[in-house]
């Protein structure tokens, strides 16, 4: 395990690093958050009970040390929310919204009517309502929960691992008296639990916690509302005619601010649903804009933000692939629960990793936004169109931008809460996902698919297991396991079950171990796989703007100069349209953060690794230092893109200031780079596939349509072994594929009922303009 030190590390430099918090926060968080006990604290296992977490000692105390635990642990009804239903029925706004729904249509130019029989009904629709919203929880029931998990949680789980340093900050936090919000990544149904069983072992005040009404279950719904659980409606505009129900929305905002007011913690998923990919998905940012409205409002004066980290060897739903093949969700049931929890009692699923980021306060956050001044934010049409078209008319960007840039920086202005609400749900689900651990099923899964596809001899596979556990703690990530990595690579494989396959060479009795081969193992396999993907994606980026670079350079040649040289703003800019391409699957960079920078910091990264070398020629030439004032003069915002051809031509001008290289010819480079062009491989060719699709679009055609026909189209090519990657073929690449295309001017879509309606643009309506889109995927290919 990684030494707690690197993580201290990473809590100072937080300031540096997160340019959106001003750096005095972090000091000041330090200074009430962090004692100089941490870094000595290490990590623990929170399932292992015995006597000695008790006050009494012997042999019944050895026999009943659950029950004896959870007994001395810190919850009474007290700590929880009073009068919640009366309190939020009596509100202001509330009152203002019933009146309104009972109100009935009047004749223009006169009054509306209220009946008081009306009024009563609506009443009691709210009162409806809020019977489903408001959690009554239960102490008693709490404490009963936490002895069932202990028994459970120890039966299907090796261990879970939280550090015991940010549990004290969070404790540290607790006395602040101001509401905490627990914001974790969501990748299992377990994640509702986890959290609440972590802060009752520590005597933590329990979380009222936002779930969806699909989990609205018959008995279950009970025990999940005497836990702290509250439902909530998936879409906030579910009415018949579509149109915004106002009273939902006030008894839901005032719900929040009540909860808020009485200093409650709250728990809230910003991806509104589980991972379906093993990456972190798109923020959906609802819930957290009313804790926000809740804090202009002054319904609390301060609340601190935790984003959280979770991390499974295995996730207890096993796999997505139905709904990755295509397959409608199917809906929870009291059955399936049942049926699921007697599978889990079956099997082991090894271990699991919590990790809490640091605290943080959302008034220092919006004032700090509000003094800062206004970035000129690109549209994804903007920053990439002209990289796909460079010969279209106004391929730069307007002067005029900016004039539609929230002017304003006041909490008042509607464009700045927006663009606030949208900073902040990327800045926490960016910190959620690098707290989180890298499990050993994830690094095995990643080395079968990206760099022993065809297999390996199991000595090989512990080695590069070794050296990729090495390189993700080099990179400042943390691991989710420990011991010899003949030990922990044998529990990957045995987890990983039927998605790998050993055989027993007649070589020295070595075991020959490969990925399975069929669709679900595969997409199985992808999904533990991109739980490593964050580490090292810039770099993957980076890895495949080369390939587009030095291919394009090969085939056209440069002034006659050598091509394996490597104009370094030119590799940055490729890099820089990746990443917009690529935007709707990760996030690179913190939104305060510039992508061109975080680009040129990633090809410097890869010079001090020795695999991109600057060029002898030019020693003298090199980049400047990335102080901040001489990045702004290397690349100004807003910036405009250069067809390739223009960069080519002005590689080696007299007034080129620009930095060149080459790559390093070492086997090991050069295997390193082609694994990182592999990563996204699947990626590529999954979007460079939905490119050619397009160019036999006939419509137009409904949005739910055209995904299907695509997702049809990709499933084939993988079932007729066309596919270099069968898990191109994932939904959720098709979905974020098309999202992609909508958002940068290929398709139109316009609302019809329920449904949206996909044409083609004019833009791309030419069969040339497609033609570049599947020339710019492409170039970044590896074949």
């Amino acid at each position: 395990m990684r030494d707690v030190e690197g993580w201290i590390e990473f809590v100072v430099q937080a300031g540096q690093e997160y340019e959106d918090l001003p750096l005095f926060f972090f000091l000041i968080s330090q200074d009430n958050f962090f004692n100089a006990s941490i870094p000595s604290l290490g990590l623990r296992n929170v399932i292992y009970i015995n006597e000695t977490h008790t006050r009494y000692r012997g042999w019944l105390a050895r026999r009943f040390c659950y029950v004896l635990f959870v007994q001395e642990r810190d919850v009474h009804k007290g700590m929880f929310a009073k009068n919640l239903t009366e309190n939020v029925l009596n509100n202001s706004r509330v009152q203002k919204a019933i009146v309104d729904e009972a109100s009935e249509p009047s004749a223009p130019g006169s009054f509306a009517q209220t009946d008081p029989k009306a009024i009563n009904k609506v009443k009691k629709k709210a009162r409806k309502i809020l019977q489903e919203m408001v959690a009554n929880v239960s102490p008693a029931l709490i404490r009963l929960t936490g002895w069932v998990l202990l028994k459970l949680f120890n039966s299907f789980f090796w261990n879970i691992q939280i550090h015991r340093g940010q549990i004290e900050m969070v404790k540290a936090a607790t006395e602040m008296n101001l509401p905490l919000i627990f914001l974790p990544v969501h990748k299992s149904h377990i994640d509702y639990l986890l959290l609440t069983f972590i802060l009752f072992c520590h005597n933590i005040k329990a979380p009222y916690i936002a779930a969806g009404n699909n989990l609205n279950i018959p008995i279950f719904s009970t025990l999940i509302r005497k836990l702290g659980g509250f439902f909530i409606r998936r879409k906030l505009d579910q009415s018949p005619d579509g149109r915004k129900d106002f009273l939902y929305r006030a008894l839901l905002y005032v719900h929040i601010e009540e909860l808020l007011r009485q200093q409650q913690f709250l728990e809230i998923f910003l991806e509104g649903t589980r991972s379906r990919s093993g990456k972190t998905s798109g923020a959906r940012a609802g819930l957290l804009s009313v804790v926000v409205d809740a804090l202009f409002s002054n319904a609390t004066p301060d609340v601190l933000i935790i984003p959280v980290g979770i991390s499974y060897d295995r996730i207890i739903e096993g796999h997505y692939n139905s709904e990755q093949l295509g397959k409608p969700k199917k809906n929870e049931s009291l059955w399936s629960i049942a049926r699921g929890v007697f599978r889990m009692l079956r099997k082991n699923y090894g271990c699991v990793r919590v990790d809490f980021a640091q605290p943080f306060s959302l008034k220092e956050y919006v004032n700090s936004q509000s003094q800062k001044p206004v970035p000129a934010s690109l549209s994804l049409e903007q920053a990439l169109l002209p990289a796909i078209l460079p010969s279209r008319p106004n391929d730069t960007v307007d002067e005029g931008t900016e004039a539609s840039l929230p002017n304003s920086r006041d909490i008042t202005s509607e464009p700045f809460r927006r663009e606030l609400i949208s900073n902040l749900a990327e800045h926490i689900l960016f910190t959620a996902n690098k707290s989180c651990a890298v499990m050993s099923t994830h690094i095995v899964a990643c080395l079968l698919l990206y760099r022993h596809r065809q297999g390996t001899d199991l000595s090989r596979l512990v080695e590069d297991f070794f050296s990729m556990k090495e390189e993700v703690l080099a990179r400042d990530f943390d691991l989710g396991f420990s011991g010899n990595s003949d030990d922990v690579v044998m529990h990957a494989i045995h987890l990983l079950g039927n998605c790998v396959n050993i055989t027993n060479t007649s070589r020295n009795n070595e075991f020959f171990i490969t990925p399975s081969t069929t669709i679900p193992a595969v997409f199985e396999l992808n999904f533990y796989s991109n739980g490593v993907l964050h580490v090292f994606i810039k770099e993957a980026i980076i890895a495949c703007s080369l390939h587009a670079v030095q291919s394009r350079r090969y085939r056209n040649g440069t002034n006659g100069a050598s091509p394996s040289l490597i104009s370094q703003e030119h590799l940055v800019r490729k890099a820089a349209s990746l990443c917009y391409l690529l935007s709707n699957e990760f996030t690179v960079s913190l939104p305060c953060q510039v992508i061109y920078q975080v680009c040129h910091e990633s090809v410097e990264r890869l010079i001090q690794y020795g695999i991109l070398l600057v060029a002898e020629d030019d020693q003298e030439d090199v980049s400047p230092s990335l102080t901040e004032q001489q990045w702004d003069k290397k690349l100004p915002e807003p910036l405009s893109w250069r067809s390739d051809e223009e960069d080519e031509d002005s590689d080696f001008g007299e007034e080129q200031r620009d930095c060149y290289l080459k790559v390093s010819q070492s086997q090991e480079h050069q295997q390193y780079i082609t694994f990182l062009q592999r990563l996204l491989g699947p990626l590529l060719e999954a979007y460079s596939s939905a490119v050619i699709f397009v160019h036999n679009f006939s419509g137009p055609v409904s949005e739910s349509e055209y995904l299907q026909k695509l997702h049809r189209h990709l499933i084939s090519r993988t079932e007729k072994n066309v596919a270099v990657y069968a898990e191109s073929a994932t939904y959720s690449h098709v979905k974020n594929a098309v999202k992609v295309f909508k958002e940068i001017g290929v398709f139109n879509q316009t609302k019809q009922r329920r449904d949206v309606i996909l044409e083609l643009s004019t833009t791309f309506l030419p069969q040339r303009n497609r033609q570049k889109l599947l020339e710019f995927v492409m170039s970044f290919m590896v074949l």
